[in-house]
């Protein structure tokens, strides 16, 4: 996810508490639906769904986090 920003991603997982935990949440939402995809774990194609669209919120964050901290106005 954001290769262009990967140095910075490592930056922010240590020094922003709140980049790092969206980002461990991002992680770990994208994890559960690979399990699920895969029927490693139960879930119906709704939950699926309900759960790329959470991720997909997060992401849109993370992004605006990172365009902030490489922008500084």
């Amino acid at each position: 996810m954001f290769p262009e920003y990967r140095d910075l991603i490592t930056q922010l997982k240590t020094s922003d508490h709140h980049f790092g935990r969206l980002f461990d949440q991002h992680n770990s939402l994208d994890q559960k639906i690979k399990n699920m995809e895969a029927r490693i774990e139960t879930g119906t194609h709704e939950a699926i769904e309900a759960l790329k669209k959470e991720k997909l919120l997060l992401k849109d964050q993370l992004y605006g986090i990172l365009r902030k901290a490489s922008n500084p106005a």
